[in-house]
């Protein structure tokens, strides 16, 4: 990890040679990518000069060293996210990055996509780009409690690793320069550029426990395309197994339920990337990718006597799903319009989920039928966004100061469409299907709305040392209204070894379209949780109200340091003030909870001992406090080679300012919501090592420690079992995970690698006996700082040509 951004040139004149690299354009920005020169030899991305590369992400100004960046920024090489170990692109920047980490696991549905956080915040308060354009989200909603609920991310895992030429990290506010959800942070996935050579990987892994067999294969090349242009192709393969970390259910003493792991999962994707010069100023371009994904969850097992006659042994259902994902951008980009650079272009992505249960049964159909399907269609979700943009910048000639003027100005129009499709018959007829009924007709639809957007960027150099940023924004949703927001940064260099930078900034997050008609209702063998649209009538009944947008207010002030050769350091403190957060509220029980969800379409299998219903509301005003610590050192050891050391911290703390009544005068949120908020990841997060390479040998070594937790955990026996109101307080001891890998290159091409993530097989906190749903759920997977899998061997094979 290096805070930093990758190595570009900038976007400028070329000969008509073969073309060198697609320009990145980032609301404005203009750079080309990782490039071929003229003799052929490989430019691209070159971490060992980090501070000296061009900045692309946070800034407008098209020649930013990452030394001068006025905003904390971290670049992640395709090298180090291989060196992880890890397959997915999610878990891998959870290793690099102190700033994002990731839930346990997933509940239900969410078990089926992957989300990552910032500094503690939610999905939904990261904004993600590819080569700089805004990447749509996931249909998939985290339908059940916990600190992610509500959340729809990005889901990145669905980009192929293979791909990947580095990702920019931008660690602070930037929704005046890009817009909705860019309040913790930006994430930019730069896509491979090169138009010679590629690569092919091999992975095999497993855990300690022996389960969750995962293996699977990536490949990309670079090619010409025609004289003046390029194509890079990128594919991937993935398969994941079960896992079982369950306790022992107690109504059959046996480890028979296996809800308690990660799902089952084949995914494969494809990206492209290209770039064609039509003159020596103006080049078109585009850039997609595509996944399929199909994965199954285990659900609870449901005893025999739920119905004998098919399930005599009773039977454990499975949640599936089978994901078809896509974006595609188009662009056009020249140098002269005038004395101005532009860039126009449209992106168009989607995600298209159906949601399907097997191993299930419908009792109500079996006792109204005498039959009754094992296998259920639940429901359909799809997201679509498509994306216009106009950009255009020029440097002026300010007599008086030491620095041209950079004006970037932009315009933006975005349609997003949000639909839900009912599951078939069978899966919502009475109680329907065993651990999650199918979605009838009032809950289908299809909600869209229109977003128009303007922004201006100005800065410029007040004296030799000293440098201004100012950004504005304004943004019109057709059904969230309007807003305006403004960031203003700057930095002073004290020393070419020292500067200090600082910026302040306001941003928005308007409520997503599911947020505001999702609805749906989760069975488990006793209990039931239902999740009302806010727009519903049987919301309203419980005091919903529309939802409006969040707001937030941010402060970052730090320091970029060189204080002997070779050692870097950066340290940003950050405040973040976020007004009507959206999150789950008005949770109900009882006869209360039950006529609402019947009232909805809903229907509630018999012999239940709990059911609950809620629906999302502007809940509660937040404050984030923490600070980031960034640092890296290289030790020469000539004949016994090299290690790059490296040090990241985040330490970060949420308080609640603000908790908010419903229109009936409740209360919105109760202590183990409020948890969920302050207290459900980690208060610190560490990570150091380094890694040493001598000739055709390499180690990586890492240690991180994650800081303490806690919850307020539901009683599921005793007098308060399933209790809304009392809980028990429950902390989480900070946990150690050790990762290693060594590596072997055969020859320059053929590359070996041996390694282990959580080496010592560390797992979470158990919870009490009281504690565990069925005794089954041992570990709280909102709160516990690590995986619940323990220790992962794997074993990798590369080949670079």
């Amino acid at each position: 990890m290096s805070s930093a951004a990758s190595s570009h040139q900038t976007h400028s004149k070329r000969k008509k040679i073969k073309l060198t690299g697609v320009a990145i354009a980032v609301g404005g920005i203009f750079a080309v990518g990782p490039t071929l020169a003229a003799d052929g030899a490989d430019k691209s991305t070159d971490i060992g000069n980090i501070q000296d590369v061009i900045v692309t992400t946070g800034t407008r100004d098209t020649q930013k060293a990452a030394r001068e960046s006025l905003s904390p920024i971290d670049v992640i090489s395709a090298a180090e996210l291989q060196k992880t170990g890890q397959t997915d692109l999610r878990d891998a920047l959870v290793k690099l990055s102190p700033s994002i980490t990731r839930q346990a696991m997933g509940a239900d549905a969410a078990n089926l996509t992957s989300a990552l956080t910032m500094r503690g915040l939610s999905p939904n308060h990261v904004l993600v780009l590819v080569n700089g354009k805004r990447r749509h989200t996931s249909a998939n909603i985290t339908a059940d409690a916990g600190p992610q609920q509500g959340s729809t991310p990005v889901d990145i895992d669905l980009i192929p690793v293979s791909a990947v030429d580095h990702i920019e990290i931008l660690r602070d506010g930037a929704a005046a320069q890009y817009g909705s959800d860019a309040i913790a942070g930006v994430i930019n996935i730069i896509l491979k550029s090169s138009s010679r050579g590629g690569s092919a990987t091999t992975s095999v892994g497993q855990y300690n426990a022996g389960d969750g067999l995962n293996f699977g294969g990536a490949a990309d090349i670079g090619t010409e395309l025609g004289r003046d242009g390029f194509l890079h192709l990128s594919a991937e393969y993935r398969n994941q197994d079960h896992t079982n970390r369950g306790g022992i259910d107690s109504r059959t003493n046996t480890s028979i339920n296996k809800i308690l792991g990660d799902p089952e999962i084949k995914r494969e994707s494809v990206a492209f990337n290209a770039g064609y010069a039509i003159n020596d100023d103006v080049e078109l371009y585009g850039f997609g990718t595509y996944a399929h994904r199909t994965s199954a969850s285990y659900q609870n097992y449901r005893l025999p006597t739920v119905l004998p006659s098919i399930y005599p042994n009773g039977f454990t259902p499975q949640e599936t799903s089978s994901e078809n994902d896509y974006s595609l951008t188009g662009g056009i980009r020249g140098d002269k319009l005038g004395a101005w650079h532009w860039d126009l272009s449209s992106t168009y992505g989607g995600d298209d989920i159906n949601i399907g249960m097997t191993d299930s049964a419908n009792t109500s159909l079996f006792a109204a039928t005498g039959s009754t399907p094992t296998g259920f269609h639940l429901a359909q979700y799809k997201n679509f966004q498509w994306t216009n943009n106009l950009d255009v910048g020029r440097p002026v000639d300010i007599g008086f100061l030491p620095a041209p003027l950079n004006i970037s100005l932009g315009a933006e129009h975005r349609q997003e469409t949000y639909q839900v499709g009912a599951g078939d018959a069978a899966s919502s007829f009475g109680s329907g299907s065993q651990a999650l009924p199918g979605l009838g007709a009032l809950s289908v639809g299809s909600f869209s709305r229109n977003v128009l957007a303007s922004y201006a960027d100005f800065s410029t150099k007040l004296t030799p040392q000293w440098e201004v940023d100012l950004a504005g924004r304004f943004e019109h949703y057709s059904d969230a209204g309007n807003t305006t927001n403004g960031k203003f940064s700057t930095r002073y260099e004290l020393d070419p070894r020292l500067a200090v930078r600082a910026t302040v900034s306001t941003g928005f997050r308007a409520p997503s379209l599911a947020q505001e008609y999702y609805t749906s209702l989760a069975v488990s063998p006793t209990s039931a949780t239902g999740l009302l649209g806010v727009n519903s009538a049987a919301a309203r009944s419980l005091g919903a109200q529309p939802l409006k947008p969040e707001k937030s207010t941010s402060f970052n002030v730090g320091i970029v340091a060189e204080p002997v050769d070779k050692l870097s350091i950066t340290v940003d403190a950050y405040q973040i003030g976020i007004k009507d957060r959206i999150v789950q509220g008005g949770s109900y029980s009882g006869q209360t909870a039950i006529d609402a969800l019947t009232s909805s379409g809903l229907n509630l299998p018999s012999g239940l001992t709990s059911v609950q219903a809620s629906y999302f509301a502007n809940g509660v005003d937040t404050r984030t406090r923490g600070v980031d610590i960034v640092a890296s050192y290289k030790t020469n050891l000539k004949e016994w080679g090299k290690i790059d050391w490296d040090f990241g911290a985040n330490l970060n703390q949420t308080s609640v300012t603000r908790v908010a009544k419903d229109a009936n005068g409740n209360i919105l949120l109760n202590a183990q919501q409020i948890g969920y908020l302050t207290s459900a990841t980690p208060r610190n997060k560490l990570i150091v090592g380094g890694v040493w390479t001598k000739d055709k040998w390499g180690t990586s070594l890492h240690v991180t420690r994650f800081g303490k937790t806690s919850t307020e955990a539901t009683y599921y026996t005793g007098p308060n079992a399933f209790s809304t109101t009392t809980f028990n307080h429950i902390e989480n001891t900070p946990k150690f995970i050790t990762d290693l890998e060594v590596r072997y290159s055969f020859t320059n091409s053929f590359q070996v690698a041996l390694g282990a993530n959580n080496l010592f097989n560390v797992y979470p906190t158990k919870l009490p006996p009281e504690n565990r749903y069925l005794g089954v759920s041992q570990y709280n997977i909102y709160s516990s700082q690590i995986g619940i899998n323990g220790a992962f061997y794997y074993l990798r094979a590369n080949y670079k040509f």
